[in-house]
């Protein structure tokens, strides 16, 4: 059973990778440029495009096709609207996208649109407004954060006073930015698995950033915010993984984003017990509708490992578009 997996040069696509690498499920791996690493960890690898070309989804049906995936994970966010938009033609292909409805990627997607369903749905939310019209409402310190767009922290900035915010103002583009409360707290992120609009299963994870991205992690049995998370989910009503991220003050948890796709601490969840491409995998093709995990309270510490790929290899699927390797090095 093959299971195609985009953009396998970061990390959230690599983490998909290795969350299915010792399961019944074989790779297919994507990726719009030849040096994306997980392109030589997967048995079959293909170049593909990047999501704003034209063919984007053409390009997807006929590698997906080919090597008969019934099913597409997506490792990059610019992907997901086009997905979901043209769901139906990939459904005709027989393609399954994990991806959610457009309103709920785009409420992912925006800062502010998040934050209003947060608001809406009377979840706690951190205070947030748009830069472009902001007056002085927020005390020092405060984040500033691209309202779409943004990843891995990329273009993020604490300001701790107002010389550092007018700093950082002058360097940004106002028009795509949010001004947002700081909320001082234990940082967790959320691994969640919703099908047929029912949240099924949640892992709690306390984290510690690097560049953006976790690097430490450390399971938490948490019954409040695993029932939290499972409320905001069954309202929110993704499809398959969706990931909440959220700081603890007094004891309330403000969420300050979503990501509706799997994200960059997959492969630690996966190790903890709790692997939510498998279980997307299980239900579609296995019929699995409540999937079975056991989470494990572990540590997880996240380390460079060097992938050495040959130069003939790359220059074969620069030319080719494909290549084959022996299997998982990641």
């Amino acid at each position: 059973m093959s299971i195609a997996v985009t953009a396998v040069g970061g990390v959230v696509g690599q983490g998909v990778i290795k969350a299915l690498q010792t399961t019944d499920y074989s790779v297919v791996g994507i990726n719009s440029e030849v040096l994306g690493v997980g392109l030589y960890a997967t048995k079959k690898s293909f170049i593909g495009l990047n999501a704003n070309d034209p063919h984007f989804i053409d390009r997807l049906i006929e590698i997906c096709r080919k090597e008969h995936c019934r099913i597409v994970f997506s490792g990059l966010d610019a992907e997901l609207i086009h997905l979901s938009r043209n769901k139906h033609q990939l459904n005709e292909n027989g393609i399954v996208p994990i991806v959610s409805s457009p309103e709920v990627v785009e409420i992912c997607g925006d800062k502010l649109k998040t934050i209003d369903f947060l608001k809406r749905n009377h979840f706690p939310a951190p205070e947030t407004f748009s830069l472009d019209n902001y007056s002085s409402r927020l005390d020092f310190p405060m984040i500033l954060k691209p309202r779409v767009g943004g990843q891995a922290s990329q273009g993020v900035f604490l300001a701790r006073n107002s010389k550092e915010f007018e700093r950082f103002v002058d360097s940004i583009d106002v028009g795509n930015y949010v001004v947002q409360e700081f909320i001082a707290g234990d940082e967790f992120t959320c691994g969640t698995v919703c099908i047929e609009n029912r949240c099924v299963g949640v892992i709690v994870m306390k984290r510690e950033l690097k560049f953006g991205n976790t690097y430490r992690a450390f399971v938490v049995q948490d019954e409040k915010l695993t029932k939290f998370a499972t409320d905001v989910i069954d309202v929110l009503r993704p499809f398959g993984p969706c990931n909440i991220q959220l700081r603890m003050r007094d004891g309330i948890p403000y969420i300050f984003e979503f990501n509706a796709r799997c994200s960059g601490a997959t492969a630690m969840r996966a190790l903890a017990g709790f692997n939510e491409p498998e279980m997307v995998c299980d239900y579609l093709l296995k019929g699995i509708k409540t999937p079975y995990f056991k989470i494990k309270e572990i540590a997880i510490l996240r380390y460079w490992k060097e992938l050495v790929v040959d130069y003939a290899k790359i220059r074969k699927l620069e030319s080719e578009g494909f290549i084959e390797n022996s299997g998982f090095d990641l």
